[in-house]
């Protein structure tokens, strides 16, 4: 039996399959924290047109299925920031944490730290972009706001 060779990554490009193994999906509203000029546009893209609707920004104050957190290491406290987090999200709702890969790369000692802080797991990691981690940290009872 032939299997298709996938066709290349390019090297600028989102990983392929990077957003549904995050679990985005149609119709989720995602808020998006931690927007600079760094920020990968290509994975921004692809969460969006998973959700079929653009990211909301940090001025949003419904309860959201999703949050994205650009966060680098001198963007301050992390874990911090991931309670900040949880208080946005809606019952069930993940956060996904993305970290460079390069020179500003968070120790995985404080991503767990911060992660247990905030009442949050990691679910998973993946290669966002060639310059970004995504990690999914959900909440261990799926608890959210209520």
């Amino acid at each position: 039996m032939n299997t298709p060779t996938p066709p290349p990554v390019d090297p600028g490009s989102t990983v392929p399959g990077a957003v549904e193994r995050l679990g985005f999906a149609h119709d989720q509203v995602v808020q998006e924290f931690g927007y600079d000029s760094d920020v990968d546009e290509a994975f921004r893209e692809a969460v969006e047109s998973a959700c079929g609707a653009p990211t909301e920004d940090e001025e949003y104050t419904g309860a959201a299925d999703a949050v994205l957190l650009w966060f680098r290491a001198e963007d301050g406290d992390l874990g911090d920031a991931l309670v900040d987090m949880v208080g946005v999200l809606d019952e069930g709702g993940f956060v996904v944490l993305l970290t460079p890969r390069a020179d500003e790369e968070v120790d995985p000692s404080e991503i767990d730290e911060a992660a247990v802080t905030a009442g949050l797991h990691l679910a998973g990691t993946f290669n966002a972009s060639p310059q970004w981690r995504a990690h999914k940290l959900v909440s261990p009872r799926g608890n959210g706001r209520r």
